[in-house]
C-alpha cells in the first residue's frame, strides 16, 4: 500500500514539476507562496519561543524566591541546632538548585533555538529581496529586448 502511495506522490512530483517548467510564472507564484508560508510558519514559532522563553523566566524568578527562603530556613535551623531538620531543608534546597539548573539550561536552548529561527527568518528576508531584484532585472532585460525588436521593426529590419 505504501509503495503504491510514494509511487503515485512520485508520478504527481514529476507533474508538478513539468507543469512548472512549462509555465515559469505559475512556478515563481508557487515559490512565493512556499516562501510565504515558510516566513509565517518561522514567525509563529519565533512567536512560541518568545512565550516559552517568558515562561522560563517565571518560572526561574518564582524558583529563585523558593532558593532564597529555603536558605533562610536552613540556616535558621541549622543557628537554632535542629540537624536533622537543616539536613532535610539543604536537601529540598539542593533539588531546588537543581530545579534551576535545569531551567537554565532549557532557557539558553530556548536562545539557541530563537536565533536559529530569526538567523532563517533574516535568509528568507534577503532570498525575497534578491527575488525582487531578480524580477526587477529579468523585468528590465524584457523591455530592452521589446524596445530592441520595436527598433527593428521600425527600421524594416524584421
Amino acid at each position: 500500500m505504501s509503495n503504491w502511495l510514494e509511487q503515485l506522490e512520485r508520478e504527481l512530483d514529476q507533474r508538478l514539476a513539468a507543469f512548472l517548467s512549462q509555465n515559469p510564472v505559475q512556478e515563481e507564484l508557487f515559490r512565493q507562496q512556499h516562501q510565504l508560508d515558510r516566513a509565517q510558519s518561522l514567525q509563529r514559532q519565533r512567536q512560541q519561543l518568545q512565550q516559552d522563553a517568558e515562561e522560563q523566566r517565571k518560572q526561574l524568578l518564582a524558583l529563585a524566591a523558593d532558593v532564597r527562603a529555603w536558605t533562610e530556613r536552613t540556616e535558621r535551623a541549622k543557628r537554632a541546632g535542629e540537624k536533622e531538620l537543616s539536613q532535610r531543608a539543604e536537601q529540598h534546597l539542593n533539588g531546588l538548585m537543581n530545579q534551576g539548573r535545569t531551567l537554565w539550561m532549557d532557557l539558553a536552548d530556548l536562545g539557541r533555538r530563537f536565533q536559529e529561527v530569526d538567523q532563517q527568518l533574516h535568509e528568507l528576508s534577503q532570498q525575497q529581496r534578491s527575488g525582487v531584484t531578480s524580477l526587477d532585472r529579468d523585468w528590465a532585460l524584457f523591455e530592452a529586448e521589446q524596445e530592441l525588436e520595436q527598433l527593428r521593426r521600425d527600421a524594416g529590419l524584421n
